[in-house]
């Protein structure tokens, strides 16, 4: 089949080589979209029945026309279950929003254990989420969510993503190393400040204070906030008899400074601001496994977009981040847009 052709996300699939030996690792799964993709995913028939389900194909690209728009589109593959122990795990794909996507997602989930996958979408648990989301001017994000002891955790980067028309390649890298800990809070910190310390009663965090030797200058209080205008007269039409005594308006005085305070000046004593002393936190917990995805069993994509028309390829999941180069160069690489690589 023809390397051109691609499958078109919302419009897209996936599909699966099982754990083929690579120079210096294992490919899990690996997606070129030849041949037979159609009988190695399982369309999903979320939203169906609110006639909200929107389609993959097989396309080359160019495609306009879509009558999926703000249509949800779920499609997953099954592959022989691994666990990425001991091992790095390359998550990595090529996505194209060739339709100028303006609103919706583009990423990539891996799910663990067993699902129903006809039923796959937006409420099934998973264990990866990776991919660009874009909405507005304001949402140009790449997820990496995890999900671990039941709960979903984000990085804490902001990893922006592209948002023209170009081909991007994607790819997220777990290393078992649990270097990990430091972007995710997925354990509790290692350190935390004493929460029985307490500042010391003769520490003064005071950096300036009132000179003690500043006086009031006499007379500084008997200077009025207002006094009568001098520039003022009287108008012409005025007659005492019938309006009253006349009397100048009044305007803020110059040389009023507000109630009296001393000069402040550097305190001498000052010990900086206290805080508390760190200590090792008692709630936290070494896991040598925080990296550990020990079920992975399936891929997928479950998305809504408001102008569907984005082409998915060249998904891979393996264990060697070298692979994954050699994998962009001669897909991407050979057949990209003038862009660079998005992450």
């Amino acid at each position: 089949m023809d390397r051109g052709r691609r499958i078109l996300a919302c419009v897209a699939a996936i599909a699966v080589i099982s754990f083929v030996p690579v120079a210096s690792g294992e490919v899990f799964f690996e997606e070129r979209f030849d041949d037979g993709w159609e009988e190695r995913w399982v369309k999903s028939d979320w939203k169906k029945e609110e006639n909200m389900a929107g389609d993959w194909i097989h396309t080359a690209g160019n495609w306009s026309g879509n009558p999926n728009d703000k249509d949800f589109f779920a499609i997953s593959a099954q592959f022989p279950e691994f666990s990425n122990k001991n091992k790095t795990l390359v998550i990595q794909y090529s996505v194209k929003h060739e339709q100028y996507l303006d609103c919706g997602g583009g990423y990539i989930k891996l799910l663990s254990g067993d699902i129903d996958q006809k039923t796959f979408g937006g409420e099934t648990k998973y264990s990866i989420m990776f991919g660009p989301d874009i909405c507005g001017t304001n949402m140009k994000t790449v997820h990496a969510i995890l999900n671990r002891r039941k709960r979903n955790y984000r990085i804490r980067k902001d990893v922006t993503c592209e948002t023209d028309q170009l081909t991007h390649i994607y790819s997220f890298i777990i290393r078992p190393d649990n270097t990990l800990e430091t972007d995710w809070l997925i354990l509790p910190p290692r350190k935390i400040k004493d929460p029985n310390a307490k500042k010391p009663e003769d520490w003064d965090d005071r950096e300036y204070i009132p000179d003690p030797e500043d006086e009031k200058p006499e007379g500084y209080d008997d200077i009025p906030e207002e006094i009568p205008d001098p520039d003022a007269t009287k108008p012409e039409d005025w007659i005492d008899e019938e309006d009253g005594k006349w009397t100048a308006p009044t305007i803020p005085n110059p040389d009023y400074r507000g109630p009296w305070k001393p000069r402040r000046i550097r305190n001498r004593d000052y010990k900086g601001k206290w805080s508390a002393p760190v200590i090792d936190n008692p709630e936290f917990k070494e896991d040598p496994n925080l990296y550990v995805f020990p079920n992975l069993k399936y891929v997928g994509f479950e998305l809504w977009q408001v102008k569907s028309g984005s082409i998915f390829d060249n998904i891979l999941i393996c264990d060697d981040p070298e692979y994954a180069l050699k994998v962009a160069e001669e897909t991407w690489g050979k057949y990209k847009d003038v862009c660079c690589m998005a992450l």
